[in-house]
This record gives structure tokens, C-alpha cells and sequence, in this order.
């Protein structure tokens, strides 16, 4: 039975993706919906036993939860994942939107080519979108630096794919490593895992990661050249070669020290928590400030002040702020309803048996094997429907009980991070990103099969190596 209700729900989110184009979040919503209305109440019953056993539930909540209807379970689950990032993914976007509105952004780049040099190029482009990948959407990244890739390939005259897929390397995998963007921060709650832990551990993989993917993107630039084609000259073409700054290059921008700072404040206030925790123990202002919440609209208030690098006059500037928390939260509010339909799809796979099932057939594939279950389910998920986010929570729902298991041999989050290095191969048509790099970059669909496909698997090969890597020398649990 729980066999035939995947195979539902994983028909209805592709069908939906890929034939009738729907919104992922009526999709992931009716797949929930479906899953829910075909268990049966002795697997309800089942759930509910496990969860009094674990000390989660009492008997009376037990009982109640298996008389509820399936719509009210879905949407009692909705609600339980918005409330779990709500906050975290509009403050995100706030501190995204601002870094680019004020040109923060800009400065970071610039200030990067600037120390390295033209001949080092890529790595500039690398570290850059690695950073602004943390509090930014990779799309918007890929939007703000494309023009100075086609700008080094008119400056350089070579490697115009090198520099594109620089630029992938550094930005796409924070995008799913690195919480606060959507993916990492929806499978570190499924999984338990705190967020401190997952920023940490994601930042090192990622970094790693990324260089030895600027290894595969030079091969390939090696394998295929792309020329450099005129944009085309429609309007969205235009709109998608003009970076989405807010202001005019010859605006003011901000220092360097205040542009990262954003970025580098609610890392160092939660590992403050962290850290503090560790050698001396809890301590009520030091878990308050330390608060991921908290830790993000502190962020996001330093954030609005870079916006005092905007035209000059008060009450510009006041519309400015109103502009962008309104822009941001617009874009934020949408992430936030597809994170909390995957949140609710997962929790009905879970409460259907789904992930004692896999257990089951798991049984006694411990260690390294599990982070190679979960690697290539997330990337034949991600493969099929062509969302990294979509894929990342789908796995996390499916593969969340070997967190809570005694199979794992090191801690969670090394599994956290084998579903996000999951989620990058294969990017191809399926992709909306696939789409956009090419459109941006001129290349043509073939060109991009050659060149961002292969680039999505080397990132994910990777990162997965520098996973089980970590998880063999540094398990994080005590022995």
C-alpha cells in the first residue's frame, strides 16, 4: 500500500511540473493531500503509538490525532513548517534584497576582482557568488554577475565558459548547503538538525566543494567553447542583462566591512550560541540573541541601514525601505507557502510509514551507504522535476527516520548535506535554472547540455565526496 501511495504522489508532482505546469505549491499540496487521504487509520494508529513511545505525544493527543480528517492533518502540518522558517525565509529575503538594492552586492564583487586580478578571474566570481548565495537566491546571483562574465569575455577575449560556470560553482551550491535559503533550512528542521550546526557544517563542505568544482568547470572550459552572442533585443532579454541593482553605478556604495556584514552577523550570533553552550552552559540572553530568528532580524536590520546608500533625502530613502521589505516580502511569501507544502507533503509521507519502510529495506546499510541512498534519491527526484528545493525536501521527508535511528553512525547533519549535494545533478531541461543560464549567457540548449549539465554533476559529486569525507574524520558524535 505505502508503495502505491509514493508512486501517486510522485506521479502527481511530476505530472503537474512537468505536463500541466502547475505552481509547485498547488502541486505539492495536492500530492500531500492525496498521500493523506489513502492511509489507512491502523497506519495512523501505528504513527501515533510511536510518537506516545518516543515521549512526543501523550495518549490523548494520540487519540485525536488519528480521528482527524486528512485535509485538517495536511494543513496542521502547514502550519507547523511555516512556523518553523516563516520568519527565517522573509528576513532572508529582506537581507537579499537589500544587499542588492543598496549595491552592496556590487561592492563585494568588485572588491574581490580587484584583489585577485583578471587572471584570477574565476576565483573572484567563485567567492563572490558563494557569498551572496548565503542570504540570496541563486537566480538573483546568476542576474547581478553574468554581465561581468560577459564583460571578462570581452576584456580577455577566452573563457567565457569558465567564468559562467565560476559562477554556478560558488552560488548554486550555497544554495543548497548553506542555510538560510529555503532547501537547507526546511531539511535541517525535518532532520532535526540545528541550524547552527547546518550553517557550519554547510559553509566547509561548500567551500571545499566549490573549489574542486572550479576544477571541472576548467576541464570543461577546455571541451566546449561558447562564443560570446548579442542578447537579444526584446525586453525581457534586456532586463535579464542588466544586473537588478536599484541604483546607477555612479551611486555611492557601501564599504566593504559593512557590506558582508549582513552576511557574516547571524553566522557569528548563532555560533556565538553555539559555542557558549558548549564550554559553559546555557545562559537566557545568550539563547535569546543566539536565536535563529533573532539572529536573522538583527541581520535583517543592519541590512535596511546599507539603504542609507540610497539617492540622498529622507524621505527617499523611508520609500526605498517601504519598497524593499515590500519587494522582498512579496518574493519571501511565496517561498515561504512552497517550503511549508513541502513541510506538509513530507509529514504525510512520514505519517503514512514511509520512512520505517526505507528503514526496513535499509536495514543494515549503515554508515557511508546511507549517504548514498540519500544522495541518489534526492538527485533522481531532482533529475525528474527539476527543482533543487522540491527535490531536498521530498528526500528529507522520505529519508528522515535514519536521523532519528541508531544506524547513523556521525551526526544528522552529515545526512542533511548528502540530500543537498543530491539536489544538483542533473540540471537539464527540467531546470527553470537550466533556463536562465542560458538565456542570460547566450548559450544555446545543446551548448548548455555540454557545459551546466555536466558542471551540476561535478558540484554534486563533490560535495557528496567532502561529505562522506567529514562524516569519516569528524562523525561529531561522542563514541
Amino acid at each position: 500500500m505505502i508503495w502505491f501511495q509514493v508512486i501517486a504522489a510522485v506521479s502527481v508532482v511530476l505530472i503537474g511540473v512537468l505536463w500541466f505546469r502547475l505552481h509547485a505549491l498547488l502541486v505539492l499540496l495536492a500530492a500531500g493531500l492525496l498521500v493523506a487521504a489513502m492511509t489507512p487509520p491502523e497506519t495512523l494508529q501505528v504513527f501515533a503509538e510511536q510518537q506516545v513511545a518516543a515521549e512526543k505525544w501523550t495518549p490523548k493527543a494520540a487519540a485525536d490525532f488519528v480521528q482527524r480528517n486528512p485535509a485538517t492533518r495536511l494543513a496542521s502540518a502547514f502550519g507547523a513548517t511555516a512556523g518553523n522558517v516563516g520568519i527565517l525565509i522573509a528576513m532572508a529575503s529582506i537581507i537579499g534584497v537589500c544587499l542588492l538594492e543598496s549595491g552592496a552586492a556590487k561592492t563585494i564583487i568588485d572588491r574581490a576582482l580587484a584583489i585577485v586580478g583578471p587572471k584570477r578571474a574565476p576565483e573572484a566570481l567563485m567567492a563572490s557568488s558563494f557569498i551572496l548565495g548565503i542570504p540570496v537566491f541563486f537566480d538573483t546571483v546568476f542576474y547581478l554577475m553574468v554581465p561581468l562574465a560577459r564583460s571578462l569575455r570581452q576584456t580577455l577575449g577566452k573563457d567565457y565558459v569558465l567564468f559562467i560556470l565560476a559562477i554556478l560553482a560558488g552560488g548554486s551550491l550555497a544554495h543548497s548547503l548553506v542555510p538560510p535559503t529555503p532547501g537547507p533550512l526546511q531539511v535541517a528542521d525535518v532532520l532535526k538538525v540545528d541550524v547552527a550546526t547546518m550553517m557550519m557544517t554547510g559553509l566547509v563542505i561548500c567551500s571545499f566543494s566549490s573549489v574542486l568544482s572550479l576544477l571541472a568547470a576548467r576541464t570543461i572550459n577546455r571541451l566546449v567553447d561558447v562564443p560570446l552572442r548579442p542578447l537579444s533585443d526584446s525586453s525581457d532579454d534586456q532586463g535579464l542583462a542588466t544586473p537588478p541593482l536599484g541604483f546607477s553605478d555612479s551611486a555611492p556604495r557601501p564599504p566593504l566591512w559593512f557590506a558582508l556584514l549582513p552576511i557574516v552577523l547571524p553566522v557569528a550570533l548563532i555560533g556565538l550560541g553555539t559555542a557558549y553552550r558548549m564550554a559553559v552552559g546555557k545562559h537566557p540572553v545568550i539563547e535569546f540573541i543566539a536565536d535563529k530568528n533573532v539572529a536573522l532580524g538583527v541581520s535583517a536590520s543592519v541590512a535596511l541601514l546599507l539603504l542609507y546608500y540610497a539617492p540622498r533625502g529622507t524621505e527617499a530613502i523611508h520609500k526605498t525601505r517601504a519598497r524593499v521589505v515590500q519587494q522582498a516580502l512579496a518574493s519571501g511569501g511565496t517561498i515561504i507557502l512552497i517550503t511549508a507544502a513541502g513541510g506538509a507533503f513530507g509529514a504525510m509521507l512520514r505519517e503514512a510509514g514511509i520512512a520505517t519502510v526505507i528503514g526496513e529495506l535499509a536495514q543494515g546499510s549503515g554508515g557511508i551507504s546511507i549517504l548514498l541512498i540519500a544522495f541518489f534519491v534526492t538527485t533522481a527526484i531532482r533529475t525528474l522535476q527539476g527543482s533543487s528545493t522540491v527535490a531536498m525536501i521530498t528526500s528529507a521527508g522520505l529519508l528522515q527516520d535514519f536521523a532519528f535511528g541508531d544506524q547513523l553512525p556521525f551526526h544528522p547533519v552529515y545526512l542533511a548535506m548528502a540530500i543537498g549535494a543530491g539536489s544538483k545533478p542533473i540540471a537539464w531541461m527540467t531546470d527553470s535554472g537550466f533556463w536562465v543560464i542560458c538565456k542570460m549567457s547566450g548559450m544555446t540548449e545543446s551548448e548548455g547540455l555540454r557545459t551546466v549539465s555536466p558542471m551540476s554533476t561535478a558540484m554534486g559529486l563533490s560535495a557528496l565526496f567532502f561529505t562522506i569525507l567529514g562524516a569519516w574524520l569528524f562523525p561529531l558524535i561522542a563514541s
